[in-house]
């Protein structure tokens, strides 16, 4: 299940929220056909991806 909350700049998050992430980065990640496990080679891509991405929005 995924919950999505909305912060303002300067809003803190509360404790009820924080208690919600710190028990979700507890629990293992449940890979399913609509999101597989990657393999090593799709992960270094992925990562390749993702790096080219934040290097092209720097510069914009």
């Amino acid at each position: 299940m995924v919950k999505a909350y909305i912060i303002e700049d300067g809003q803190k998050p509360t404790k009820e929220q924080l208690d919600e992430v710190r028990e979700a980065a507890k629990r293992e990640i449940q890979f399913d056909e609509d999101a597989p496990e990657l393999s090593p080679a799709m992960y270094k891509v992925f990562r390749c991806s993702a790096a080219q991405r934040s290097r092209r929005r720097k510069n914009a």
